[in-house]
């Protein structure tokens, strides 16, 4: 087997499987990989692409030379799908003289093509007929409509998305199955420059996309020991610092690492806190997860609605402190980048020129050192706006620290909401707070 590479390494071996959407990756995978950019260094891809490695076993050898591991990349590379260092695709797609390239030739050349093509790309799909590790086998429709039971999600989306099979994961899993290798542990890895539209960095190791993969791989994993979920394992309960109070209202200062409001897996929040500390408390706006600062809390809904409409008109103003990679061109500017939610991965956002919602973040830098210190005041609210105008090349171009979505994991990520401006909404005073700077920014309290 050509792609199959022998991996000589004294480290131990996980003892299960990666999960692939949420993962550090194992000092095996970090070893295989260093092998696969040596590979992709000598074939000079002209475009950015992202890089799969998985360690396998080989039955039958000797305990000390049963690892190896094979290597894959998402799509085409440099228009290619037969490179022999790398496992070929679940279905090959591409040969000329192959049925759908004839299809497709003949749909360029007739009329009423829509039908035609969709046709073609539902035959496509019931070609990508995947494994699992019990040796039972699913054509991607099957996969796919087993996954999204919903009959609203199905109706929206009847079919997987075009080039659904072809990333990294799915066809270094189908090549294990197929040639008895067990799956020890897997890591993918973006190599060139980051597409126009969304942010990703060279060599960075990035968890395999939820849109297309999800589905095909919730079924190809089934018979493997995986590791769970870290987005499941729960959250400590962290306690908010409640830095004012009245009969209307509470701001407190959210902790990193807490959420806003119950998620998906895990109930415990700055809103379920609340709510057993004030009787019919409610959340007025949100912070990520992993940022930190100053957060209202309604405990009327007169309060509520009052608070609410200001958002609405802009009329809250927050200031955020950030430590980013980099130093940005110019001391001080505003970033103008419409961005739209990435329904393929979210909680991902992209920048869409045509499509994405304007988006307004005015920044100032503060300070310069190894790292740069900058102030950001959003005049917009949308998701993830000052990550993605900070690190996007259309932005500043300079990542926030710890940012493993958009720039590069670290202890947390540094981002902090520190100041906040409203109106009162039962005196209709205007009030004013600060935060003292959080530990990250060693500098004195001031009120910039």
């Amino acid at each position: 087997m050509a792609c199959l590479h022998p991996l000589h390494s004294d480290i131990p071996k996980p003892q299960r499987f990666t999960y692939p959407f949420c993962y550090e990756p194992h000092p095996l995978c970090i070893l295989a990989a260093e092998e696969v950019k040596r590979e992709i260094a000598r074939i000079q891809p002209t475009e950015g692409k992202m890089f799969g490695v998985m360690v396998v076993e080989e039955e039958g050898r000797r305990e000390g030379d049963r690892l190896a591991f094979i290597a894959a990349y998402s799509g085409l590379l440099e228009g290619r799908n037969d490179w022999d260092y790398f496992v070929p695709p679940v279905f090959d797609a591409q040969q000329p003289d192959g049925y759908f390239k004839r299809q497709e030739r003949e749909i360029m050349e007739s009329e009423g093509h829509k039908q035609m093509s969709q046709d073609l790309q539902l035959w496509l799909f019931r070609q990508y007929r995947m494994l699992n590790a019990h040796g039972e086998t699913k054509d991607l429709v099957d996969i796919w409509q087993a996954y999204h039971c919903s009959p609203r999600i199905r109706k929206k989306y009847p079919l997987p998305p075009g080039g659904t099979g072809d990333c990294c994961a799915p066809k270094l899993l189908q090549y294990a199955y197929q040639h008895g290798l067990k799956p020890v542990c897997m890591a993918e890895f973006w190599w060139g420059p980051s597409p126009r539209s969304e942010i990703r960095q060279h060599g960075q190791f990035y968890p395999a996309c939820r849109g297309k993969c999800k589905p095909i791989l919730t079924w190809m994993l089934q018979g493997l020991e995986v590791d769970p979920n870290p987005e499941e394992t729960g959250f400590s309960h962290l306690q908010p610092e409640i830095v004012y109070e009245d009969e209307a209202l509470a701001l407190v200062n959210k902790p990193a690492g807490m959420l806003s409001v119950p998620g998906r897996t895990a109930d415990y929040s700055v809103a379920t806190w609340a709510q057993q500390r004030w009787t019919g408390a409610m959340i007025v706006h949100r912070l990520d997860m992993c940022t930190s600062g100053l957060l209202l809390v309604a405990k009327t809904m007169e309060a509520y609605h009052h608070l609410q409409r200001q958002f609405e008109e802009h009329a809250v103003k927050k200031k955020y402190l950030a430590v980013v990679e980099g130093v940005p061109a110019k001391e001080h500017g505003i970033i103008d980048l419409p961005l739209l939610s990435d329904p393929m991965n979210r909680p991902r956002q992209v920048v869409d020129y045509e499509h994405g919602k304007r988006a307004i973040t005015e920044y100032r830098v503060l300070r310069t050192d190894e790292f740069t210190l900058l102030a950001l005041w959003p005049h917009t609210g949308r998701t993830h706006q000052l990550r993605m105008h900070c690190a996007h090349p259309d932005g500043l171009g300079c990542p926030i620290v710890g940012d493993e979505l958009y720039g590069h994991k670290s202890d947390r990520l540094y981002l902090h909401a520190q100041a906040i401006t409203f109106i009162h909404p039962v005196t209709g005073k205007r009030m004013h707070f600060s935060s003292a700077f959080p530990s990250f920014i060693n500098i004195p309290y001031i009120d910039l």
